[in-house]
């Protein structure tokens, strides 16, 4: 399944809202992008699965303090 390995985001469940009103059931698919990150703590790359907002977010605050965040452990 495509998830975020830090955040956990994954596909969401929604509805196509035709003219007529009729609902149908569709994914909403999240932007995964499988990324090597550099991780100056550890002094070695880490290999994630990350959404372009974890992404961004990762170039302005680091990837130690955005997983601590998240509670996640590198």
């Amino acid at each position: 399944m495509a998830k975020s390995d830090i955040t956990g985001k994954r596909k969401l469940l929604a509805q196509n809202v035709s003219h007529s009103n009729i609902k149908t059931k569709r994914w909403q698919l999240v932007n995964i992008q499988a990324r090597r990150v550099w991780v100056p703590e550890l002094n070695r790359f880490v290999k994630l699965n990350l959404t372009t907002r974890d992404i961004r977010t990762i170039d302005k605050i680091g990837v130690v303090a955005y997983a601590k965040r998240y509670g996640v452990t590198l």
